[in-house]
């Protein structure tokens, strides 16, 4: 099953004819990464109502991410009227013939056709929908903003599905250096057993009897120091359950974000206790890896 980025964009344009009245309507939309579903709309003046009904599809495509959705809807041929502003191409005549008759060698005779062109001559009146008509209109914006949403959900698998590589390639690594830490975990009682023989030669001795309690403090904190197994088992279990969950697909990121906290709890708790430099070097390249790690699961929903 896919995994799906929060981050995309996509645009998509239709024409919609209602009984002889023409529109175009282009819809974009985009989104980053958000904790919860944000959606932000752009919508022409009268529109509002129509966020609610496309917050309401969209949330069958996306569950988090924060949403710029803008729509651009133009009235095409069939429903619009023209007329001719006749002060003002009055105007813009006087104008032009005065100009005329200062620069005859310069300028060509003015023809209505020229004048028709200028700008705001002709006039376009665009005719009011009626509340029928604008129910109507609202379902084709819908239908067309359901056929957006497959666009951008396939953007965003195929985003989704890079990022799947790279978290797989990540998590390699870290059940590396896990299995790693897990040989270290081993040998290392071993070493501290030899260590804490040496420093007991040295406590006993006449001349350096320290005090009972000081003792048992410093053998619990030996031993304890000593056992790192729990961690190293641990961090091949978050290791297992993350692959587990991309493997899974669908909206993972909630959960492997949970285990990337785990998986740093540990790599922490290896570090604090480690009392070896290469597991402690082990434990640093650990944290850098699950840091990597965390930020690419930042972008799946």
């Amino acid at each position: 099953m896919t995994i799906f980025s929060m981050t995309g964009f996509s645009r998509y344009s239709t024409e919609i004819d209602l009984e002889g009245k023409l529109y175009c309507a282009s819809f974009e939309i985009k989104s980053v990464n958000g904790k919860n579903l944000d959606v932000k709309f752009r919508l022409p003046q009268g529109w509002d109502m129509l966020s609610l009904r496309l917050k309401n599809i969209l949330s069958r495509y996306m569950v988090r991410g924060n949403v710029s959705v803008s729509l651009d809807l133009k009235a095409l041929c069939g429903n619009e009227n023209r007329r001719v502003n006749e002060a003002w191409l009055s105007e813009v005549a006087q104008q032009a013939i005065m100009l005329y008759q200062k620069f005859p060698d310069c300028l060509q005779k003015p023809d209505v056709a020229g004048l028709l062109q200028v700008h705001g001559v002709i006039e376009n009146e665009e005719t009011t929908e009626s509340d029928d008509d604008k129910e109507k209109l609202a379902g084709e914006l819908e239908k067309a903003f359901e056929v957006l949403c497959q666009k951008f959900r396939e953007t965003c698998a195929e985003e989704g599905k890079r990022i799947g590589v790279a978290l797989l390639q990540i998590l390699g690594k870290i059940e590396t250096l896990s299995q790693r830490v897990a040989l270290i975990a081993e040998e290392v009682p071993q070493r501290q057993e030899s260590r804490l023989k040496e420093q007991l030669k040295i406590w006993l001795a006449p001349e350096n009897m320290p005090d009972e309690n000081r003792l048992a403090q410093e053998i619990v904190f030996y031993v304890t120091k000593a056992d790192i197994k729990e961690e190293a088992d641990r961090l091949l279990a978050h290791c297992e359950a993350a692959k587990e969950l991309l493997q899974k697909g669908g909206n993972v990121g909630r959960r492997l974000d949970f285990l990337c906290q785990e998986l740093n709890r540990e790599a922490n708790t290896t570090c604090s206790k480690s009392c070896d430099l290469d597991l402690t070097n082990l434990g640093m390249d650990l944290k850098a890896f699950i840091e990597q790690f965390r930020e690419q699961v930042q972008n799946i929903e």
